[in-house]
Formats: C-alpha cells, sequence, structure tokens
C-alpha cells in the first residue's frame, strides 16, 4: 500500500483522521472502508501521491469560450473586449455554442472539475437568449453545471424583465446575477433583483466593480443584503476596485462582506490582461485584496473567468492554474495547502452545494496526484488522476 499526503485545510478533522504531520499535509498509509477514504494508519517508506476533493470552477464563460482564432488580434481593455466580443455574437448559432461550449466543459472536468458555474450572457430582452437555451440542455447531462445570468443591473429594474427571467431561473436551476460597473440605477437594480432571488430561493452572482478607479458596488451589494437579510449564497466576482481603496476602505467593506456571508471570487487570468493598461507595461495589479478580505473572514474563491476570447487570448478551464497565478499576483505566502480550499470547499460553498472533504469521502469525489508538496499540487506540472485508478 502506498503512503498518501492530505493537505490538512482539506480535511473536517485533522485531529482525528491520523497520520503524521508533514509540512502542510498529513502522511500515512490510507484506510479505506466501504469505498471511502475514513483516516490514515502510521506511514512507511513507500511511495506518494497527495488526495484532494474534486476541485470547482466557480466562475468561467461557456458561451465565449473558444472565438478568439475567428475573432482575430484584439486586445485592449474591458470596453473594447465587450465590444469585440458583442461583435463576434452574429456566428452564435446552435452547432457553434454547443461546440465552443461542450469543449470548454471538457476542459474543465479534463482538468479535476465536478462543479462548475458559467455565466451567461442574457441581453435586453426578458427572453432566454439561444445559448441559455443549449447550456440548461447541456446541463441536464451534466449535473454539476450551474448556469447564472449575466446582464446589466439596470435591467434588472423593469418589473416586466425581473418577473418573466426569475420564473426562467426558478424553472431552469438559474443563478440570478448582473454586471455593476458605475450603473446609474445599482441600487434600484439590486433592490429587485434582491427581491426576485428571495421570492423564488435563487442564488445570487455578480460581475462586480471590474476595474481599477472609483467603483463602489461592491459595498452597496453587503448593504442590500444586510439589509433584506438575504438568506442564499452570493458570490461577487471581480472586486478589481478594491485596490484604489484606503486601508479603511477596505476594512469597512470587507467587515460587511463578512456580516452578509458574502464570497469574493477572484479572477487573475482576465483580470490582470485588461486591467491598468497603459501606452506601456503596466504598473498596476489587476486583482482583488486577497490577503485582506480572507484576514477580515470573507471567504475568497479563484476562478478561470474568460478562455480564449476577447476578454482573454489565452487562458485554462482549469483552478489550479488560475490559483497558481494568483499566488504569484497577490503574493499568496505558503504553506500554500491553506488556499486550496478556494477552488474546493469553500468554491463548492460559494456555489451552495455541501463541500467535500477528504475525510469520509467516497473515492469516487477524490483526486490524486503524484506530488510530494502543495506547492507542486498547484503548480500543474502534474496530471490529477481519480482515486479510484490509484487507491484501489
Amino acid at each position: 500500500m502506498i503512503d498518501i499526503l492530505v493537505p490538512a485545510a482539506l480535511i473536517a478533522k485533522p485531529d482525528t483522521f491520523g497520520g503524521v504531520p508533514e509540512g502542510d499535509c498529513l502522511r500515512g498509509a490510507p484506510v479505506i472502508r466501504d469505498g471511502k477514504l475514513v483516516g490514515l494508519t502510521n506511514p512507511s517508506d513507500a511511495a506518494h501521491l497527495m488526495v484532494m476533493p474534486a476541485l470547482v470552477e466557480p466562475h468561467c464563460h461557456l458561451d465565449k469560450c473558444h472565438t478568439i482564432n475567428r475573432i482575430g488580434q484584439v486586445g485592449g481593455d474591458l470596453h473594447h473586449a465587450i465590444s469585440s466580443q458583442h461583435a463576434d455574437k452574429k456566428y452564435w448559432d446552435e452547432n457553434d455554442l454547443r461546440s465552443r461550449a461542450s469543449r470548454g466543459l471538457r476542459e474543465a472536468q479534463q482538468n479535476g472539475c465536478t462543479l462548475i458555474r458559467s455565466h451567461v450572457d442574457w441581453g435586453d430582452d426578458p427572453a432566454p437568449p439561444l445559448g441559455w437555451s443549449v447550456l440548461v440542455e447541456m446541463a441536464e447531462d451534466n449535473p454539476g453545471l450551474q448556469l447564472a445570468v449575466l446582464t446589466g443591473i439596470d435591467q434588472w429594474r423593469a418589473p416586466e424583465f425581473a418577473q418573466k427571467v426569475g420564473d426562467i431561473l426558478a424553472l431552469t436551476d438559474g443563478v440570478a446575477g448582473a454586471f455593476i460597473y458605475g450603473h446609474r440605477h445599482t441600487e434600484a437594480g439590486l433592490r429587485s433583483l434582491f427581491q426576485i432571488a428571495a421570492h423564488h430561493g435563487l442564488m445570487l452572482d455578480f460581475h462586480v466593480d471590474e476595474g481599477l478607479g472609483d467603483l463602489n458596488g461592491l459595498e452597496t451589494i453587503a448593504d442590500v443584503a444586510l439589509e433584506t437579510r438575504f438568506a442564499r449564497p452570493i458570490l461577487c466576482g471581480h472586486c478589481v476596485s478594491l485596490m484604489d481603496r484606503t486601508t479603511d476602505d477596505v476594512k469597512r467593506i470587507a467587515d460587511k462582506l463578512a456580516r452578509a456571508g458574502i464570497t469574493v471570487c477572484t479572477l487573475p487570468i482576465t483580470n490582470l490582461y485588461l486591467q491598468g493598461r497603459t501606452d506601456g507595461t503596466p504598473d498596476r495589479r489587476g486583482i482583488t485584496r486577497l490577503r485582506e478580505l480572507r484576514a477580515a473572514g470573507v471567504p475568497v474563491v479563484v476562478g478561470s473567468d474568460n478562455v480564449a476570447d476577447a476578454f482573454c487570448p489565452i487562458g485554462a478551464h482549469d483552478p489550479r492554474a488560475a490559483l497558481a497565478l494568483a499566488c504569484v499576483t497577490a503574493h499568496l505566502d505558503p504553506p500554500l495547502g491553506d488556499w486550496l480550499p478556494a477552488i474546493t470547499t469553500d468554491a463548492a460553498r460559494a456555489l451552495g452545494a455541501a463541500p467535500i472533504t477528504v475525510d469520509g469521502a467516497a473515492l469516487t469525489d477524490l483526486l490524486t496526484c503524484a506530488v510530494t508538496h502543495t506547492a507542486d499540487l498547484i503548480s500543474g506540472r502534474t496530471p490529477l488522476r481519480p482515486a479510484t485508478e490509484t487507491l484501489i
């Protein structure tokens, strides 16, 4: 029997799991009962495998992915990317959407993801767009695929839009969401959206403050959430403008987020590509304040965001790659295993799912990697394999 290493941050009860400490992991021979990993016995000198739960992709765009080849040599800031991607929609028929989205979904699954949330451009009309219909059909065959609406927050002010889209989301198990970037009617749109989400029991997911500068939609979301005592999960992606807030502002906003139970999703690949652009090499970092948020008790997760589209010509549907870039950009110091919940257990909670910890997990829910250090695991140099292939 081989020895295994299990990151301590991915064990619910590390004090009773057995094994011996080794860095930020516990090491020992696996104890498997009825197809579940229930503990560790004393280690030997056998070969090592690291064990972890399946990964979670909390934020991607399967309707946009893999369009860069026909969009061409596009680059620029967020607004240029939006314009370029919108022009590509003339090609978005059913076959095109299904082919590209299926490719992206396969990539995420091959990189260890079993729970994936994709945003879907909705537009201004309350009727569901073709992309939503195609991805809803795909979700029927992939129960780990969640879909979230992406439209401007001002749209949610309109009663007919809010009511009809809310009804559709309730029927299709969708997530209510919006894009917030200095919109004129942010608060009114949020109040309507929160009301619809509470009525239907929907989760909420926002693209908010996706840029450096004087943006503060994030605090408005937290204020409305606290005022309404919203009970379902709220995920806020990007939040880049926190980089331009004062220390006191960050503390105040983080406190509100923590009290409201809001999770922040950092998306380093796309934000680093789009934000802080100058005529030369940028001197600003397009990433939110990960360390300060987590120190304040705000759950922080990491997503892949855009892959090979107008918003980012590269990228990958791979949470390990996104976390590795976050480590470099935000100076996330060891023990790096402490950040693995950002692509596993904490990410699952943010998506309203029960988190899977290693202790007591079915082997079908676990992955292994032939590494001996969590930094090697996050680096992505070594592929992940199902535990059912390696621990039996």
